[in-house]
């Protein structure tokens, strides 16, 4: 693969990176570059997670070694439960993400607790905490603690572990939700102070819950990689799906972030008297059709179900065989 269509492919579905230029050097110079993202344990594997897994399977294919941190220190802090129940989920994590399409053989799954404990990174914990303010430790944790209002001190910890993780498992690219960003720009700006290099980040759209609000467990506003062939269906079709709005639209989201990257069209069947079915090779063609109102959300509904049940439908079969 050229260097044009490596970078097209990286860029794909990509908010930002920072930057353009380092990572064009970064691939003119370095053989197998590696990428990573890291997961806190969750027991729900959902179309967020399965956002950066497509970015992780779109670098595979552009010759990046991908890391993937099961991050069970991280979750400890987060207060999402004790170890054995968290490296028991993150097991469970693996199976999910290698189910959805992460080549195996490519990728390094590491659980945080393999590497975080030990002198050496614990030290750089210390020297990070120590270039480090109050303020800026907690702007940084605030889009993914569970204590926005009244942090513990273990949330402060958790974001100079994040870019401590990015040194110590030798990663040229750090990749997450745009939800990452804060944590990503301190390893930028710290890890050259203590000696590092600093990290190329690309950042994935956080993709809206169902029902056009924030993904959140707690409102079930999602589809989970467990969900049953006629959940997805009735999930789908009770989504918010305003008739030609784009914007903010999960399911425009899932047609450009799930469904684009795997099969590259989306085919809507319909009856004549509706148009009859239409072939939308590009994600272009499919907004400017709805935008226009040509296509209306039930069929566009009807489209993503079917696709996304495609998707899910061998994740289901590996995961139930362990």
């Amino acid at each position: 693969m050229d260097l044009e269509s490596r970078l097209k492919l990286i860029k794909r579905n990509a908010v930002e990176i920072v930057t353009e230029k380092e990572l064009i050097e970064l691939l003119q110079t370095k053989d197998k570059p590696r990428a990573y993202v890291g997961y806190e344990p969750s027991g729900e594997i959902h179309l967020g997670h399965m956002m950066t897994v497509q970015k992780l399977i779109d670098l595979q294919t552009a010759g990046f070694e991908v890391v993937v941190l099961l991050a069970d220190v991280h979750a400890y802090l987060n207060e999402k439960g004790d170890f054995d129940e968290i490296r028991e989920i993150a097991d469970y994590n693996k199976r999910a993400f290698i189910a959805l399409g992460l080549d195996e053989s490519k990728a390094k799954f590491v659980l945080g607790s393999e590497y975080q404990l030990e002198k050496d990174y614990v030290l750089d914990v210390l020297r990070m905490a120590r270039i480090t303010t109050v303020n800026r430790a907690r702007r940084s944790m605030d889009e993914v603690s569970r204590r926005k209002e009244d942090p513990m001190v273990s949330q402060m910890i958790y974001p100079l572990m994040q870019a401590l993780d990015i040194a110590h498992l030798g990663v040229d690219l750090a990749v997450g939700g745009t939800d990452q960003r804060k944590i990503h720009m301190l390893a930028r700006e710290n890890l050259p102070k203590l000696g590092y290099k600093a990290p190329i980040c690309l950042h994935t759209p956080i993709i809206l819950g169902l029902d056009g609000e924030k993904m959140s467990s707690s409102k079930g506003n999602y589809i989970s990689v467990r969900d049953s062939e006629e959940d997805v269906e009735k999930k789908i079709l009770k989504a918010y799906c305003p008739a030609r709005e784009v914007e903010n639209n999960p399911i425009i989201q899932i047609a450009l972030y799930h469904i684009f990257p795997r099969f590259n069209e989306l085919k809507v069947e319909r009856e004549e008297r509706f148009g009859g079915d239409v072939v939308y090779k590009t994600p272009e063609e499919l907004i400017s059709d709805f935008k226009s109102g040509n296509l209306h959300p039930l069929d566009l509904k009807r489209a993503v179900a079917r696709y996304l049940n495609s998707i899910l439908k061998d994740v289901r079969v590996k995961l139930e065989r362990g």
